[in-house]
């Protein structure tokens, strides 16, 4: 029997009676809270990033810091809290081919509806950083190979970080071997231009649904949401909107606290105690809480 969230995952990444999809833009979290706010503003699915996973609980940047059982945690938690799909990035599997089945599982197990496995050799690095390696194209596709193997219905995206790397022309490649392996989804990551990323458009996205990184201030060609559906993507990832939303307004507010003393006159640029009150559902725990007791 097919997971809901799965499921539904699927069906939002379907493709219209004209043959081409509609843009799943998927805001990042990195716990409970983060989560709530991307399903509580309305958006249709959420993303464990892990960049900000690494930002967020180690303060320290996206270079495979971050353990396998650290992110199923995390899995774990934002699933308790919210319904709606969630794609997990699982890095390169956190290892080798086995190391890759173990954290399919695992994941699976902890709620995820697909996983992002990358084709970096390890430790990796985020993929708008300078400096990374990828691994020779036999074991990337024995990855994805594996990642397929060991999974129950969860969706697998395939990401090379070629472009980089080995230049366009490899990246492409290997999306082609990912894809003639089974991967779910493909994700070539950072082309420079805008014509590579309508070429990577136009090879693959009648094909398989496609990813492409938002990231604020990475290499990405566009910025558009529209720009990118128009050319045949499924899934916009912004994996740090949240997070670099809050480390630019907290220097500020801090440095109000600092030399005042008071935060009184931030006013409404912060939320209130009723505010996080009424968005983690104090009430409805409250009322729960209440029934129980009444046996």
């Amino acid at each position: 029997m097919a997971t809901p969230h799965v499921e539904r995952l699927r069906e939002l990444l379907a493709p219209g009676a004209d043959g081409r999809r509609r843009l799943l833009s998927v805001p990042g979290c990195w716990d409970g809270l983060t989560a709530l706010l991307v399903e509580q503003a309305g958006f249709e699915a959420a993303f464990l990033t892990g960049g900000g996973l690494s930002m967020a609980r180690l303060g320290r940047p996206d270079m495979g810091l971050v353990t396998a059982s650290e992110t199923a945690d995390s899995v774990a938690m934002i699933r308790d809290r919210i319904a709606m799909p969630l794609i997990v990035d699982g890095d390169t599997g956190f290892g080798n081919a086995i190391n890759m089945q173990r954290t399919v599982r695992m994941f699976e197990r902890a709620g995820a509806s697909a996983i992002q496995i990358e084709d970096q050799g390890f430790p990796k690095r985020c993929g708008h950083m300078a400096g990374k390696r990828v691994v020779p194209l036999g074991e990337a596709v024995g990855r994805v190979k594996a990642a397929l193997d060991a999974r129950g219905d969860m969706l697998v995206i395939a990401r090379t970080d070629a472009v980089s790397v080995e230049g366009f022309d490899s990246a492409v490649e290997r999306a082609d071997a990912f894809l003639e392996a089974g991967a779910d989804l493909i994700f070539v990551e950072g082309p420079r231009t805008i014509e590579d990323t309508r070429a990577v458009g136009e090879r693959f996205g009648r094909r398989v649904p496609l990813v492409h990184n938002l990231v604020e201030g990475g290499v990405s060609a566009t910025d558009s949401g529209a720009e990118l559906e128009a050319m045949g993507f499924a899934v916009g990832l912004h994996p740090l909107l949240l997070m670099h939303g809050l480390v630019r307004a907290a220097p500020e507010w801090l440095a109000v606290l600092r030399e005042t003393g008071s935060t009184a006159t931030l006013g409404d640029r912060i939320a209130r105690l009723s505010d996080m009150n009424a968005l983690t559902g104090a009430a409805r725990l409250i009322e729960l809480g209440r029934r129980y007791d009444a046996g």
